[in-house]
């Protein structure tokens, strides 16, 4: 049995022990973290937090703990119970060595398992890393360490001579840029010891450059099989506009392309090009909802195959063990499809897991689609983060919507600045307004009067004089209202549904139509941004402006008709309090203002302006805890991200369905708590498409009643028969009990 000093150690399935020598551990994360770190130019600050994070592995209290907690040594000696602290050391020895600015790579070093801590916190003290420095220091952690022997070249090595990154209003990001190459370097150093045959998962031959040759192939067997059209002449001319755009020097783009358009695959056109012109390393492309993520992923997967990752939250537990952090993403692939809320909480994360991939948006093209579905309470917060993102770390970012926001710095009345915005966005199609007229394809007919309502019979009633419609309406409660006033043959789609139940919906749809088959639908709106649907008549309930043109471009797609129909109504409740009652409010005053042509460019920067001044642009004071006293070096990290949450994990939960034999394999692979890396990894990444997420209250419903269990840590999956619901999804308790009891008993 060995005496020197361990990182880890395992026991293979013949009973031999296996040891992880901890200088080796932390020779080799510091190597790994420097060279992740090399692409901003800080190679030498990771290099030396990976070369500290564990230093506190030299204590022997760890050491016996590990030898004795593994099995490794029985006999070890452990004192006191549960975990040895192993982090604060390292922290310690960073302001020992490099005095007030240590206090960088004590943020790294003590958060590499724990997460990024705030310095100081009035709630939170104990999390804290000024708490942490002083206790470390009572306790005599550093010192432990030092009295065993660590070899020279670990205590001395070169220290680091560049600059910070993006000075002190950009520290927080530089910082978590730094945090995620070690924990990155962490976790693959530590995951090739403890189950090296991972390492060949993560291996992969994928380029960029290959993939634009598949992407060119496949675009010319497309366009030569397209059929001769105004709409698919006008998709050739955006097409070859984003390839053009693309040699412009890297920045900021927007690309201003009404629905059916044919974004998805310009964006990706523009990307490609322009990755490979100016060295970018990966494309990000980024989904306002996880309900239309699927379709775009499906498309690029189509093209692509496996080099592309599908990745939103639904499946990242709030609580974590080693075994789900190796899990984690690190997006290491050329195409990344993800959304909203997974890049920007990721930005502004504290936890290991969620900042490991960060390092790899460097010098990445990012197209943000749907852009103008921002979140406006945090809108502040995101866009000087962004802007940081392409200034400071090389990357190019495109605003691909129908709909511009009025994302612009400006000024109020009195000269204060309103908004911290982009100061120069290249457009990259060359005629906004001319583009938008060509590919104009309905009419939009909407109420005299805003705020008279109708009831859901008189609406069901408009609607039902149409054979194929698309209605939309705002709510998973007034979909399920208006649905049960339909024929039987109506399909239905929400948020209620996994992805992969979606897909077969819309899939039905398609082939319905395909077939000159009559077809009504019922939706929320979660099939207005990125779902290829083409019905000749769209009923849209009031909402914002920018919802209802996406809705519109749901009808007539394809231009066969003349002009499609859409018609907006006023359903009979008002938009939930909040964001979708602020966007109702502004296009109720913008209408009122301006009722003749709906399909302007210039009256939705007008919309959004209204939208936006209606909101405070950092509700949550994210700006101040990030930079008020940065200058110091002191960030409040975990202060931010427990604010920064654009769905509030607290009120909400996410549930597995078993809906098909792949969802039940890997529903079983999770439920047998077998926590091998790569199965987890593999498993969180099929099972994103059968996931559901619900509130608080019908979550607690669910459990309380044992219709769902929990199968491996924070994950939960359905476990009676008729808790989901062939034609609507995941249904309420009330729907539950509303058959018989027997019935949904497994």
């Amino acid at each position: 049995m060995t005496t020197e000093k361990l990182a880890h150690v395992k026991q293979n399935s013949n009973g031999e022990w296996k040891v992880h020598p901890l200088e080796e551990h932390l020779r080799e994360v510091g190597r790994i973290a420097g060279k992740k770190a090399a692409s901003f130019g800080s190679n030498d600050w990771a290099q030396l937090a990976g070369l500290w994070h564990d230093l506190g592995k030299y204590r022997p209290a760890f050491q016996s703990y590990l030898r004795r907690a593994s099995g490794y040594d029985t006999e070890a000696h452990i004192e006191g119970k549960g975990k040895v602290d192993h982090s604060t050391a390292g922290a310690l020895y960073a302001f020992d060595k490099l005095n007030n600015i240590g206090v960088v790579l004590a943020y790294l070093i003590a958060g590499h398992h724990a997460g990024l801590p705030d310095w100081f916190s009035v709630e939170s003290a104990g999390a804290t890393l000024s708490n942490r420095i002083d206790e470390g220091k009572k306790k005599h952690y550093l010192d432990e360490a030092l009295k065993e022997q660590v070899p020279k070249h670990i205590l001395n090595p070169i220290l680091p001579t560049s600059k910070s990154v993006g000075g002190s209003e950009g520290l927080h990001l530089w910082i978590r840029m730094l945090f995620s190459c070690l924990v990155d370097a962490d976790f693959l150093d530590t995951e090739s010891f403890m189950s090296p045959e991972k390492s060949e998962f993560r291996d992969t031959d994928y380029s960029l450059k290959s993939f634009k040759i598949q992407f060119d192939h496949y675009i010319e067997q497309k366009q030569a099989t397209a059929t001769q059209s105004v709409v698919n002449q006008i998709r050739r001319e955006i097409l070859s506009d984003c390839r053009n755009a693309a040699q412009h020097e890297p920045g900021v783009f927007s690309l201003t392309v009404p629905t059916g358009g044919g974004k998805t695959l310009s964006g990706m056109a523009f990307a490609l090009e322009h990755a490979l012109k100016y060295d970018k390393k990966r494309i990000v492309i980024v989904i306002p909802y996880t309900s239309i993520i699927e379709q775009t992923a499906k498309q690029y997967r189509d093209i692509f195959g496996d080099g592309v990752i599908e990745h939103h939250s639904n499946l990242e537990p709030q609580q974590e063990d080693s075994a789900s952090r190796l899990a984690t993403e690190n997006w290491d692939a050329p195409v990344i499809v993800t959304t909203n809320v997974q890049l920007l909480e990721s930005l502004f994360a504290a936890k290991s897991s969620r900042c490991r991939k960060l390092h790899n948006l460097v010098n990445s093209v990012i197209i943000m689609d749907e852009a103008q579905l921002l979140p406006p309470e945090f809108l502040q917060p995101t866009l000087d983060i962004l802007n940081m993102l392409v200034k400071y770390y090389g990357v190019s970012l495109v605003l691909s919507t129908a709909t511009q926001p009025a994302l612009a710095s400006r000024k109020d009345s009195f000269g204060k600045t309103r908004l911290r915005g982009f100061d120069h966005i290249h457009e990259i199609i060359p005629n906004v307004p001319e583009l938008n007229a060509k590919l104009t394809r309905v009419t939009i007919s909407v109420p005299e009067n805003l705020k008279s309502r109708s009831s859901w019979e008189d609406i069901a009633q408009q609607i039902l004089q149409y054979d194929s419609v698309l209605a939309i309406v705002n709510t998973r409660k007034d979909s399920q209202a208006l649905y049960a006033l339909m024929p039987k043959d109506t399909l239905y789609l929400s948020g209620l549904m996994c992805g992969q139940h979606r897909s077969k919906v819309i899939g039905d749809i398609k082939q319905k139509f395909a077939r000159g088959e009559s077809v009504r639908v019922i939706s929320t709106q979660l099939v207005e941004a990125g779902v290829d649907l083409d019905f000749p008549v769209v009923y849209r309930a009031l909402t914002g402006l920018d919802s209802i043109i996406q809705a519109s471009g749901r009808c007539n797609r394809e231009g066969k008709l003349s002009k499609g129909k859409v018609f907006v109504f006023v359903p009979p409740n008002q938009s939930p309090k909040g964001m979708l009652r602020f966007a109702e409010q502004a296009t109720i005053n913008i209408l009122s203002q301006c009722p003749e042509n709906l399909i302007d460019p210039w009256l939705y920067s007008q919309y959004f302006e209204h939208y936006f001044s209606q909101t405070n642009l950092d509700a949550k004071g994210i700006v101040e805890l990030l930079t008020k006293d940065a200058s110091q070096g002191y960030v409040q990290f975990r202060s931010a991200a427990e604010k920064f949450k654009i769905i509030d994990d607290s009120a909400t939960h996410n549930i597995l369905i078993p809906y098909d034999q792949e969802a039940e394999k890997w529903i079983g692979i999770l439920r047998s708590k077998n926590t091998e890396a790569q199965l987890t990894r593999q498993a969180k990444r099929r099972l994103q498409r059968y996931s559901v997420t619900v509130y608080e209250s019908q979550f607690k419903k669910l459990r309380d009643i044992g219709a769902i269990e929990e199968i491996t840590l924070g994950i939960w999956a359905i476990c009676v028969t008729n808790a989901y619901d062939e034609t609507k999804g995941l249904l309420s308790l009330e729907e539950l009990y509303s058959g018989d009891p027997e019935a949904w008993m497994v």
